[in-house]
């Protein structure tokens, strides 16, 4: 028996040794399947090593079928024709009209300039007397006593100036009169207290603090472009830009006499309450 050829892993020799065991436990699966799993393994080694042996080859073989882009760059020649003759019998735009005189004569009030006394040309400026029946002006000129009164037009031969007015979508930061929740302060505590909704995930984890938020108070009131600017989480955040959404219209801010779009910032406090 000795001098005979012995297989340890023969199924024979694996059921005497786990005869009386538990044959559960997995040693007794390992041993069993063990000639499989060898088999397996060096035939998964085997593809293995033939694939990355060949990988070269196979991506020769898909470069040869990928037309390669055609790399030159063609040049036109662009031949830009003279501009058109210009044309001399053409009449230029007339000029044009001369304001309307104004209904009170002027005299000349140029603007005061700083100058030596010798390169000082201009005539002394007219006294109180002259423009007790005269306007300032930038010449001297008869009025019309039968013109109308025009304030939304310059007069004379004064200098023309459109007025333009400020952006109407200017975002301000400081203001004349800033913007203000209907009531003031106390009743926008009192908004939050009745509006907020504490988030389930910020009471579970005891989630305190203030949640600063920014804001623009557009001219009619409303609140557009909400941001939380310093969060704490856990849902607070949403909650604050879910509140000021609902809020009621501001006053807007003033500036200059009219209402303007002003940047707000407010902190909204979350604070659970005391178990004592």
């Amino acid at each position: 028996m000795f001098g005979s050829k012995l297989d340890i892993l023969d199924q024979k020799w694996i059921d005497v040794v786990f005869s009386s065991r538990n044959k559960a436990y997995g040693a007794y699966e390992l041993r069993r399947d063990n000639s499989k799993n060898t088999s397996r393994a060096l035939i998964y080694a085997i593809v293995f090593f033939v694939l990355v042996v060949s990988m070269p080859t196979i991506i020769a073989k898909i470069k040869g079928f990928i037309p390669k882009a055609d790399d030159k760059v063609k040049i036109t020649d662009v031949v830009l024709l003279p501009p058109p003759p210009v044309d001399q019998t053409k009449k230029p735009p007339p000029p044009p009209p001369e304001p309307p005189k104004p209904k009170v004569d002027q005299v000349r009030f140029p603007p005061p300039v700083v100058k030596p006394d010798n390169e000082v040309k201009e005539k002394d400026p007219p006294t109180v007397k002259e423009l007790q029946v005269a306007d300032p002006g930038q010449k001297d000129q008869k009025g019309d006593p039968n013109a109308d009164i025009r304030i939304d037009e310059p007069v004379g031969n004064s200098d023309i100036k459109q007025v333009v007015e400020a952006d109407p979508n200017q975002i301000f930061t400081s203001v004349e009169q800033v913007p203000e929740f209907p009531g003031g302060l106390d009743k926008f505590g009192a908004y939050l207290g009745r509006a907020i909704r504490y988030p389930a995930v910020a009471r579970e984890n005891g989630t305190q603090g203030r949640v600063i938020v920014t804001f623009v108070v557009e001219k009619d009131g409303s609140l557009t472009d909400i941001k939380v600017t310093r969060g704490i989480g856990s849902g607070c955040d949403e909650e604050a830009v879910r509140v000021l959404k609902a809020s009621p219209k501001w006053k807007p801010g003033i500036q200059n006499g009219r209402p303007v779009r002003v940047q707000y910032s407010v902190p909204i406090s979350f604070t659970l309450a005391s178990d004592n």
